[in-house]
């Protein structure tokens, strides 16, 4: 019986396995949450570019108006994703006699960690463009 024991206790066979069935589900999980970082950093491509396009309208003369700006911002972000886009109605401001608008879009994204909600991710991009007058 003490033979059969210490017999068991050297054979180390299957011990990969078990190792792998520990680690393989915080691997897929790790995963998972680059995929969804990923996303994110797509989503804040999409809100630069809408941001470029809401600049080069605002700038035209004569000046659109804002709800014009609004839609070219809200026609030009793009991400893939559970996430949604919110786009304010432009503010505008002056600074030494020149007028500005400052624009901006801000995206949401509710995460999970296939097993657990995971936090909220919120993301926001301003860009400040001056105003011919």
């Amino acid at each position: 019986m003490m033979r059969l024991l210490a017999r068991l206790r050297r054979n180390d066979r299957g011990a990969a396995v078990i190792e792998t069935a520990f680690a393989l589900p915080a691997l897929i999980m790790m995963m998972w949450m680059l995929v969804q970082l990923g996303l994110v950093f797509r989503a804040m491509s999409g809100i630069q570019h809408g941001l470029g396009e809401g600049a080069r309208t605002a700038t035209l003369y004569p000046k659109p108006s804002d709800t014009v700006i609004q839609q070219k911002i809200t026609d030009a972000v793009f991400g893939i994703g559970p996430g949604t886009f919110a786009i304010p109605t432009p503010t505008t401001g002056t600074s030494d006699g020149a007028t500005y608008l400052d624009l901006k879009v801000t995206y949401t994204q509710p995460t999970d960690l296939l097993f657990l909600p995971g936090p909220t991710i919120s993301v926001t991009r301003s860009k400040r463009v001056w105003i011919a007058s």
